[in-house]
């Protein structure tokens, strides 16, 4: 059997995912397996979780669900590939199993078994296409792992070469990515989000990042978190802080009007951005605003939400001027950051304080 089976259903699926419609991924899931293998289903329940990780990526309370439900996908694509070793999709869920787990394993710097996966996924997509050519989803995976092998982090370099796995090559690697990303079946949007990466990061061309997140803006318009990436790429590589603050100052209105989801995350986020941008232009008295109504909010995500804006206020008011009402907003934003204190806002905190005392 050659291609993917139940393809479309399960593009509804994966649509759902990167709308961050969350909610509606068990429904369109019960309606795509079958047709779709169950195994497949196994891999999209990961992702689902992953980018629900993804949009709050500090916040480690779905950690846990995310191992378990990765572990499932695991087993069960690694049996189905034992029992059908000549079906090219089982061996591409295998891969696209091993790949959610890897990006988890990164984002909480566990490189090393990351690398090992790494090689793991090369392994089950080489399979796929050796077995089904015209499997072009799986090129993705290959690109993405064929590109990191040669330009990614020295750490995985090292440790690609420690664990004899072979290497890379940046220019089939992109070339395989595009080619996945124009006649895929499954994972064009996963495709831009990942060239979106490479382009900001290692390729230097944040236009092109800019292009692709426009793209999966229109495509999926209520994740929150195409907007945020948009937010920072044109302040922190573009430099244009102007552009930036229209686009969080777009993205709280989008939460104002429920037009995104997980509305709270968004509009926190926002405000937080928009103080940001509003204090590299020197209006820190317009800045003072969102970030209390950030506080006087106190919401649940996204993580350490008010001891980020608490800090960013002691900032502004020290900017101002205002030593007392900074010191008071910095040990507020010592108190509200909880351990482990992944941003480091308490040391933050801290500093200032020491030039404030």
């Amino acid at each position: 059997m050659r291609g993917l089976t139940g393809a479309a259903e399960l593009a509804r699926v994966y649509d759902a995912v990167f709308d961050a419609r969350f909610d509606e991924v068990p429904a369109l899931r019960a309606a795509a397996c079958p047709p779709a293998p169950a195994e497949a289903c196994e891999v999209l329940d990961a992702v689902a979780i992953w980018w629900r990780i993804r949009i709050d990526p500090h916040n480690t309370a779905r950690d846990a669900a995310f191992r378990s439900q990765v572990e499932a996908a695991i087993a069960a694509t690694s049996t189905w590939a034992r029992r059908e070793p000549q079906r090219a999709e089982a061996w591409f869920y295998l891969g696209g199993a091993y790949a959610a787990r890897v990006e988890w394993q990164v984002l909480r710097g566990h490189h090393l078994a990351a690398a090992r996966d790494g090689g793991r996924i090369r392994q089950a997509l080489e399979r796929a296409v050796a077995l089904d050519p015209g499997l072009t989803d799986a090129y993705f995976g290959l690109g993405l792992y064929r590109y990191y092998a040669d330009v990614g982090p020295r750490v995985l370099q090292m440790l690609r070469w420690l664990l004899l796995l072979p290497g890379g090559d940046r220019a089939r690697g992109l070339e395989e990515m595009l080619r996945a990303r124009e006649a895929g079946q499954l994972l064009r949007s996963e495709a831009d989000y990942q060239l979106h990466l490479i382009y900001v990061w290692y390729e230097q061309q944040p236009a092109r990042a800019l292009d692709l997140l426009g793209e999966l803006q229109s495509r999926h318009p209520r994740n929150p978190h195409f907007r945020q990436a948009t937010a920072e790429i044109l302040d922190f590589s573009i430099d244009d802080t102007d552009a930036s603050l229209r686009t969080w100052t777009a993205l709280l209105e989008a939460a104002r009007r429920g037009d995104v989801e997980q509305p709270e995350l968004a509009a926190a986020s926002a405000r937080l951005g928009i103080a940001s941008q509003l204090q590299q232009l020197s209006q820190g008295e317009a800045a003072l605003e969102h970030l209390h109504a950030v506080i006087a909010a106190n919401p649940a995500a996204p993580f350490a939400a008010v001891a980020r804006a608490q800090l960013q206020l002691g900032q502004v008011l020290q900017s101002l001027g205002r030593r007392a009402d900074a010191i008071a907003a910095y040990e507020a934003a010592s108190a509200a950051a909880r351990p482990p204190d992944p941003l480091r806002i308490r040391a933050s905190a801290r500093a200032a304080l020491r030039t404030l005392r």
